[in-house]
């Protein structure tokens, strides 16, 4: 999941039920008044309301056309109508769409009982998924940089790699 995505594996196998989310007393709204702090999530560094990710829309508009039923992927984006109401990069993330729509699909295509699809998710299936497709990306990436001949791209440290103090192991600098 990226900082802005909804965690559809925890959802799928926390015992958090998408469909009574998304049909009961239980409502996006509850983020914004809860003291729940969006602001903590950090948002898309590029993509926003204004700008949003293709990828995403795509994502969004070939589940609700294909797909029997999106209940999670529909709740997932009922979040982001909140989140985006304190920042507008707080929005769903192309790794939480995908997370969603698998979820959705596992659920609603027929060949699997709710126990099962739950219990693919249970098991990992959404971390093999995102490792395959950045592992994809980084292979994809290293050969147009050297086709390009170009060095690797390392994003600078000190903007990727902090920790709160309360979560620094003592001696760490």
């Amino acid at each position: 999941m990226g900082s802005s995505g909804i965690n559809a594996e925890y959802m799928g196998s926390s015992g958090i039920n998408a469909e009574y989310m998304g049909s009961s007393g239980i409502n996006a709204e509850y983020m914004g008044s809860s003291g729940i702090n969006a602001e903590y999530m950090g948002g898309h560094r590029v993509k926003s309301l204004e700008n949003p990710d293709k990828r995403v829309e795509l994502v969004v508009a070939f589940c609700k056309e294909k797909f029997d039923a999106t209940p999670l992927l529909d709740y997932a984006l009922k979040v982001q109508a909140v989140t985006t109401r304190k920042k507008s990069n707080l929005i769903l993330n192309v790794d939480g769409a995908i997370a969603c729509a698998f979820v959705d699909l596992l659920r609603s295509c027929g060949m699997f009982t709710r126990e099962e699809a739950d219990e693919a998710v249970a098991a990992g299936a959404l971390n093999g998924l995102f490792v395959v497709g950045r592992s994809m990306g980084f292979v994809g990436h290293f050969l147009d940089q050297k086709r390009l001949k170009q060095g690797l791209y390392r994003h600078p440290t000190d903007d990727n790699a902090y920790m709160h103090k309360q979560d620094k192991p003592k001696g760490a600098l």
